[in-house]
């Protein structure tokens, strides 16, 4: 299955705008989403169907030169009639994850997870493509947990707010709100072992809140963040990009945690503050994934 531990911006791309698909490799998102559900008019559907096939064959071989990006597809819902020939026709080598939209439960994962090894094993590819199921329901969030730990295949879980919010009539900008919900995807993610992603900001002409949005979800230790427009793709990628000076303070934890272990001691203060076994760990990761985005002060 793929990882997405380092998409920290995924962009949508409609799927029936082609003449954008370009134009979005071109940019610096860690992931694009092609979209074949609510950014494509019912009357579009089997169009921006065949031009996102398309595109995805269009990138085999990446080894001689396709971008190096996670390509995602936004498929109609499961209990849509378009569900299945959406996954006939985009599977291939050259897509990396579906995106589930409306997960409710662990049968819906499952249910997914079986018509997408159907269309695999035609493809020839079987065991390759990975789920991103999407938390956008009162019941998607109630079930967040089962539906993170429901199959392998789920790689990671992401947040809908305006499908979430909007029947509920809550303000798309309650920080209670985002808050309780990120907890609660951030909570269920993380005891599946995945990681999970802040939904979009629809207010593209908002750079402070797309900014301040970015922040809050990585202090909730979310990977990142989905972005409707190119302008909020550096945003995002900055907030979930550890700092320099993170790096620095997570390079001396470890420092000391190999001096004062090989010692015998097993908690420990480092600039005033307590170390033990979590902490040591956290900053591990924060290392590693600097390693891995190739920050420059890694």
């Amino acid at each position: 299955m793929p990882s997405l531990a380092l998409m920290r911006s995924k962009l949508f791309v409609p799927g029936s705008r082609p003449e954008l698909f370009g134009k979005a490799v071109a940019t610096a998102a860690d992931a694009l989403s092609l979209d074949l559900e609510d950014a494509v008019a019912p009357g579009r559907k089997e169009e921006a169907r065949g031009a996102v096939a398309t595109f995805l064959r269009s990138l085999r071989p990446r080894a001689v030169g396709a971008p190096a990006k996670v390509m995602i597809v936004r498929v109609n819902g499961l209990a849509t009639p378009l569900f299945e020939a959406d996954l006939r026709a985009i599977i291939g080598p050259g897509l990396d994850v579906v995106n589930l939209p409306m997960a409710e439960s662990a049968a819906d994962i499952h249910a997914a997870a079986a018509a997408l090894e159907a269309a695999e094993a035609v493809a020839g590819i079987t065991g390759k493509v990975g789920l991103l199921a999407n938390i956008e329901t009162p019941r998607g969030l109630h079930a967040a947990a089962e539906i993170a730990a429901a199959h392998p295949r789920v790689v990671g879980l992401q947040i809908g707010y305006g499908d979430l919010f909007e029947p509920a009539r809550i303000a798309r900008d309650s920080e209670a709100a985002l808050d309780h919900v990120r907890l609660v995807v951030r909570f269920a993610a993380a005891a599946a072992g995945i990681p999970c992603f802040d939904g979009s900001l629809a207010a593209v002409d908002a750079p402070e809140r797309c900014k301040a949005e970015a922040e809050a979800a990585r202090r909730l230790g979310f990977a990142g963040k989905s972005c409707i427009h190119p302008s909020q793709v550096p945003i995002v990628n900055a907030a979930f990009a550890p700092s320099a000076a993170e790096i620095a303070r997570a390079r001396r934890v470890l420092k000391a945690a190999r001096e004062r272990i090989a010692g015998g001691t097993g908690a420990f203060l480092v600039e005033g503050q307590m170390v033990d076994a979590p902490f040591i760990e956290s900053a591990r990761a924060l290392v590693a994934l600097a390693e891995r985005l190739g920050t420059a002060e890694a």
